[in-house]
């Protein structure tokens, strides 16, 4: 009788899905995320070894480089012709995450990509992947997750859903849609991971007054979703204008993705263009998502539209206004303040070019009873995050005999 070949375990808990640490929201998940599992071995597959070792994920974890099929023609048309012929989609993730499949496949997979299925792209990469570690025999987790109600009408997505074996939705809204289409026996909620992040004291400029700057962060994002073209900077110049002519407070302009086709640092340049002599408004450069949140922890108040900056201020407590478009900007809000309303103006309604001042003066008259909640609230509010990590433990234990 032949004897069954046996299969090698790579017994690592594998974190896939990761863009990179030039988006510092991905960098503050992983971040967090390897803190608070300081116990259990861990491999990130990442689009961008070279940018998780530029920042502050070298020493946290193993960093693999995921295969990227585009970049090899041949194997890309192999496996797109495979792909059609066989009807194969998974194909493409076996290529990609090659390396952690097969002889070297790990009891557990977690996606860390926490807006994944936010965007029609991603969707399907998530949907796939998580398929395709799953018929490999692994068990996979959906980590700090935000998804649109909508999206869990599609029967398929629901499917998916019920695949994982934990889904820890960020946020309340999410977290009543994944129950309300019958995702319930793996769903358990808690605070984003990166409400946990610990910042990193970093020099700050001579103008920079810690409790009298305003941060601020816009992204190409938002601009993008605008319905009233030029609408979303020309209400930023208004506000920065407000602030320099009715305060002494100073302006810092910070950004939080550095990605080539997503490049925060391009979006403030544009609104800096004019102020470069004031002498209260700076421009901060490209730095990692610790030291930001550090810079982001001094301001006075904070107005942001990449949902990890504003994570950055609220759990630093500080009164932060979201310029946002998405499920989660307005689910986090909601579960800090009771409602969304006034705490996130949705870039898609801005018509009025005095509207982001309006925001602010809302936001300014109730500065000290804003701070005091976030004071009040966040102590349990991050304990919560880091408590994601029982769970995560729970199942590392059931699936790796350790």
């Amino acid at each position: 009788m032949r004897k069954a070949r046996s299969v090698k375990m790579d017994n690592r808990l594998v974190m896939y899905l990761h863009g990179g640490s030039g988006n510092h929201g991905c960098e503050a998940i992983i971040n967090s995320t390897c803190h608070m599992l300081e116990d259990i071995p861990k491999l990130l597959v990442t689009n961008s070894a070279k940018e998780d070792r530029f920042y502050s994920l070298e020493p946290l974890c193993d960093i693999l480089q995921e295969r990227k099929i585009a970049e090899h023609f041949f194997a890309h048309v192999f496996y797109y012709v495979w792909r059609a012929v066989f009807r194969d989609p998974e194909s493409f993730m076996r290529y990609r995450f090659r390396q952690v499949l097969g002889r070297n496949r790990s009891p557990l997979y977690m996606s860390t990509g926490g807006d994944m299925y936010c965007y029609e792209i991603s969707k399907k990469e998530a949907v796939v992947a998580n398929s395709a570690f799953n018929r490999a025999g692994g068990k996979t987790i959906l980590w700090g997750c935000s998804i649109e109600p909508e999206l869990l009408q599609d029967a398929k997505i629901v499917e998916d859903m019920k695949r994982y074996a934990l889904i820890t939705p960020r946020e309340s809204i999410t977290e009543e849609a994944l129950r309300a289409a019958g995702v319930t026996e793996n769903v358990k909620a808690f605070p984003d991971p990166a409400f946990a992040l610990k910042p990193e004291a970093v020099e700050l400029p001579k103008r920079f007054v810690p409790g009298k700057t305003v941060g601020i962060n816009v992204s190409p994002m938002i601009v993008r979703h605008e319905k009233v073209e030029g609408i979303t900077l020309g209400n930023y110049r208004r506000l920065i204008d407000h602030i320099l002519q009715t305060t002494d407070d100073c302006v810092a302009l910070i950004p939080h993705v550095m990605w080539n086709y997503n490049d925060d640092r391009l979006t403030l340049k544009e609104l800096y263009r004019g102020y470069e002599g004031s002498g209260r408004v700076m421009l901060f450069p490209d730095m990692g998502c610790q030291k930001i949140k550090y810079v982001i922890s001094k301001c006075r108040v904070f107005i942001g539209a990449r949902t990890h900056a504003t994570i950055a201020a609220y759990s630093s407590c500080v009164p932060t206004l979201v310029v946002g478009y998405s499920v989660k900007a307005r689910g986090i809000a909601r579960d800090l303040f009771g409602s969304e309303e006034h705490y996130v103006l949705p870039v898609q309604a801005l018509e009025n070019p005095e509207e982001l001042i309006q925001a602010y003066e809302w936001m300014a008259e109730r500065e000290e009873k804003i701070r005091q909640r976030l004071t009040s609230l966040m102590p349990e509010y991050i304990a919560k995050a880091q408590a994601a990590g029982e769970e995560v433990r729970r199942i590392w234990k059931q699936v790796s005999g350790q």
